[in-house]
């Protein structure tokens, strides 16, 4: 299939040197920003050794290709009915908490093509990518679906709530714990310990739950009701507000879910 890839940000590079390395190809860059277009393209046309196209007017769109790929912010995506018009061509962006009807101005054929992932383009390699895809009708489902199976084995589809809902989960197991990660290591340099020595200690515990439910592996003072231990830490950070505020109501939040649960048993 030949795209049109909209956008030049993080997910816009990393998908398309995916699709470069694929039997598909990337026709075209659209970029607001003339230069990342340029750079882009140039990128994927080394890649897959055929000439890329680029632009930064979506008036100069070519209009032949077999899908429009849009990745660009949110915010972005909700003005798209200001800048992107198309006919009957197939269009899909790459939001996961962007309902797909935010196309119905653009085209009269739309859909999701969302990894659920996270891309930077800074990455030496691409890792392991789920996607989830939808369409507005079965013909459109059935075209995103195949280009996405030819990308990664991890495929499915997923509506608007079935991939807002996902998009959540996302956040927490992403954002939310990343930033645990910047404070941590805020409080080692403020502390003059070695933040390095925590990260075999990240990695195992990522790696435990591909074989365990993490329902089943939690540890610590707070499942444990060590009051002592609870007590010196909090003390310990009473400098550091944001850390003080978050394991206090971490720490009742799992107290209370695990009590719960043995509750129930």
């Amino acid at each position: 299939m030949q795209i049109v890839l909209l956008g030049t940000g993080n997910v816009a590079v990393v998908l398309g040197r995916l699709i470069a390395n694929s039997e598909h190809s990337i026709t075209q860059v659209y970029g607001r920003n003339r230069d990342n277009a340029r750079l882009l393209a140039e990128e994927l046309s080394a890649i897959s050794g055929s000439p890329v196209a680029f632009t930064a007017e979506t008036k100069s769109l070519d209009l032949s290709a077999g899908l429009y790929l849009v990745a660009v912010s949110d915010s972005a995506l909700i003005d798209i009915k200001n800048w992107l018009k198309l006919d009957k061509q197939l269009v899909a962006h790459t939001a996961g908490g962007v309902s797909q009807n935010v196309l119905k101005t653009v085209s009269a054929n739309y859909g999701i093509f969302y990894p659920l992932q996270s891309l930077r383009k800074e990455m030496t390699r691409i890792p392991h990518i789920p996607f989830l895809v939808d369409g507005n009708t079965p013909e459109n489902l059935a075209t995103l679906f195949d280009l996405a199976k030819d990308l990664s084995p991890d495929t499915s589809m997923a509506d608007d709530t079935a991939r807002l809902k996902l998009h959540v989960g996302a956040i927490i197991v992403n954002n939310f714990t990343n930033y645990l990660f910047t404070l941590a290591e805020d409080y080692c340099r403020q502390e003059d310990i070695p933040f390095n020595t925590l990260k075999p200690l990240i990695r195992e515990v990522a790696e435990r739950i591909d074989h365990a439910s993490p329902g089943t592996l939690q540890t610590g003072p707070a499942i444990r009701n060590d009051e002592g231990t609870i007590q010196k830490h909090k003390e310990m950070l009473r400098s550091y507000p944001a850390l003080f505020h978050l394991y206090d109501e971490i720490t009742r939040s799992i107290q209370q879910y695990y009590q719960s649960r043995s509750g129930q048993v």
